[in-house]
């Protein structure tokens, strides 16, 4: 699940520069620029444009404690690295090869100005899976879908081979997807955009309280464009 992911009161997109490589960053006009200001200011009067993913607690599940840590390269990336060289989880990252390809992958993020903040997925006190927690409205994911102000998405992978295959994937996402819920108020869904090909995964969004919304044609996979709703968290 790599980056790529008529309702009323829709948002309607970020304009975009047509011209530049549809891979490429948006390019946010000045006006939501001087909206988004002042999150960026000062994180720590402010807030950033995740709400401190840095700073949200930790979650019991069934599976054990799990909590988002923000990625630091030097600590992390042979481990993450390895876990991208793993043929299952290269068939859709398509981040195989040396440990300079995922710290290009993770240097973009961390570099950037904070729509996407990489973070491994620590369970009681082991790192075991991989997140992004993403801007999904500021993302070029944007031009894909109606999307809205504080739209929030995940992409995964569980690191593991142990770990895959018997729900845990699945306990994760909804502890994740709860997890943006209760920090970032403004938010009022969480989404996903997972290979259609990639069953496993698109079965682990549902189990998760995800819904199907639609298959979306993204530049480099035909997406299943998955959508966890606020409103209905404690209902799926």
């Amino acid at each position: 699940m790599p980056p790529t992911e008529a309702h009323p009161g829709t948002a309607t997109p970020p304009a975009v520069d047509r011209g530049a490589d549809d891979t490429l960053d948006l390019h946010l006009p000045e006006e939501l620029v001087a909206l988004l200001a002042p999150e960026r200011t000062s994180k720590r009067t402010h807030g950033d444009l995740l709400d401190d993913v840095a700073d949200w607690q930790p979650a019991a599940t069934p599976v054990g404690r799990f909590q988002l840590v923000p990625v630091r390269p030097d600590r992390d990336l042979p481990l993450i690295a390895r876990w991208m060289n793993d043929p299952a989880v290269a068939a859709f990252w398509e981040l195989e090869g040396p440990e300079s390809v995922t710290a290009e992958h993770l240097r973009a993020q961390l570099e950037g100005d904070g729509r996407s903040v990489p973070c491994l997925g620590v369970l009681d006190s082991t790192p075991m899976s991989y997140f992004e927690i993403y801007r999904a409205d500021l993302d070029p994911l944007a031009r894909h879908y109606p999307a809205r102000p504080h739209d929030t998405g995940i992409h995964l992978l569980i690191g593991g081979v142990a770990d895959r295959g018997r729900g845990v994937g699945t306990t994760l996402l909804r502890a994740v997807a709860d997890l943006v819920l209760d920090h970032r108020p403004r938010c009022t869904r969480v989404l996903a955009e997972p290979d259609l090909r990639n069953t496993p995964s698109v079965a682990a969004f549902l189990g998760a309280g995800f819904r199907l919304s639609s298959e979306v044609g993204l530049p480099d996979k035909r997406a299943a464009l998955m959508v966890r709703d606020r409103a209905l968290r404690h209902v799926l």
